[in-house]
């Protein structure tokens, strides 16, 4: 036993003594077993190595959840999990919250099919840099590299096929993953991508939202996010005090499963509503630029696909979902799965309402069924 404590701690020191560039994106640093996850799961919240949007490796954060038991000498099928939005300010980590089995959308049910489950923060939350909000390369470089690093938790069997499944900011970053992995992670075998109503046109997504108060307080967490992540300055917004109210919102508030706004939260983005009145991010310049560099591309990215969207949706612009998907199609060998969703939980619940239709496409593709293709009706 003290050997095997001498190793540890020689381990250990040998990686903080290591400089982060020297080591390979991917690396996991170290995992912490979960001692309450739920009956049939085992859970570890990991510290990793992982690639930023600008080409540095830095550490990030996030839970691998597995079945019970030891896994077969195959290993297990992967199924990264992008989350919805939480917040950008680090008390929002997700791995790091009582609330994450419960918030995780049909978590025991990916569990129960056998998949070994892995779940990114995104760069910057449980760490001290910025959270890159929405910013495309970022996220899908975090949920790469967190699969790779599942990878050295035995008990998880994580093996190297994967498919990735997220829902709002994390259909994003499904999105960006589905285009980015093949060429970043050849190592890796993406089976499929699955996106519930992922922002796609992010400056259509920003402005064009039927809730102009949900609109205003994902534009504060957006200007905040970026204009630390890029150092960009908010009086292009506004005046000082619009630019301080951006940075309280974003600092100060979470998305909590079921709370309701604070009374300090409803006012400020009352108050932002008035201020942000016809300012157009789409023509503010680095804003519009920013914005469109991180919207995916519009195209096949050589892997089946899966879009739910909820017709009810007053964050996430249904017309706006439908018009990436049909662009998508016009690559001929697309095969896109198109769900459109009419239950009235809307935006919120777009994951657990799609999701046995959602688990069952991606058992389908982890199989090497011939995918299915909406792309001649939508």
């Amino acid at each position: 036993m003290r050997a095997l404590s001498a190793l540890a701690l020689f381990v250990l020191t040998a990686l903080a003594a290591t400089p982060a560039s020297a080591q390979r994106a991917g690396t996991l640093l170290a995992s912490e077993r979960i001692s309450d996850a739920p009956q049939d799961m085992q859970a570890w919240r990991i510290r990793y190595l992982g690639t930023n949007d600008r080409g540095s490796i830095e550490e990030m954060t996030g839970v691998v959840v597995a079945p019970s038991g030891m896994p077969s000498r195959m290993g297990r099928p992967v199924l990264a999990w992008a989350h919805g939005t939480w917040g950008v300010d680090d008390k929002c980590t997700p791995s790091n919250s009582d609330n994450f089995f419960k918030a995780t959308p049909a978590l025991s049910d990916m569990v129960r099919r056998g998949y070994t489950v892995v779940a990114p923060d995104y760069a910057g939350l449980g760490t001290a840099q910025p959270h890159p909000y929405l910013v495309g390369t970022s996220a899908a470089y975090s949920i790469l590299d967190a699969v790779r690093a599942s990878g050295g938790i035995a008990e998880a069997g994580a093996s190297k096929r994967f498919a990735v499944w997220g829902e709002s900011q994390g259909g994003h970053a499904a999105l960006w993953t589905g285009q980015t992995a093949r060429q970043y992670a050849p190592d890796l075998t993406l089976v499929g991508v699955a996106a519930a109503a992922p922002p796609t046109d992010l400056i259509e997504n920003l402005t064009g939202g039927t809730d102009a108060s949900i609109r205003a307080f994902l534009t504060a967490f957006t200007a905040h996010s970026w204009s630390q992540h890029f150092g960009i300055s908010l009086r292009t917004l506004g005046n000082k005090s619009t630019g301080d109210l951006i940075n309280r919102l974003g600092r100060n508030n979470c998305v909590t499963l079921g709370a309701k706004p604070r009374i300090g939260t409803i006012v400020g983005i009352a108050i932002l509503r008035t201020r942000l009145k016809g300012v157009d991010l789409g023509r503010i310049k680095p804003w519009k630029d920013i914005a469109r560099d991180n919207s995916p591309a519009p195209r096949d990215y050589g892997v089946p696909m899966l879009i739910a969207q909820n017709q009810n949706d007053s964050i996430v612009s249904p017309a706006v979902t439908k018009a990436f998907a049909k662009r998508v199609c016009k690559s001929p060998k697309a095969r896109l799965t198109y769900l459109t969703l009419t239950t009235s939980g809307g935006h919120p619940t777009s994951a657990a309402d799609s999701a046995t239709q959602t688990l069952d496409w991606i058992d389908q593709r982890f199989a090497g069924d011939i995918a299915p293709s909406d792309c001649g009706r939508i």
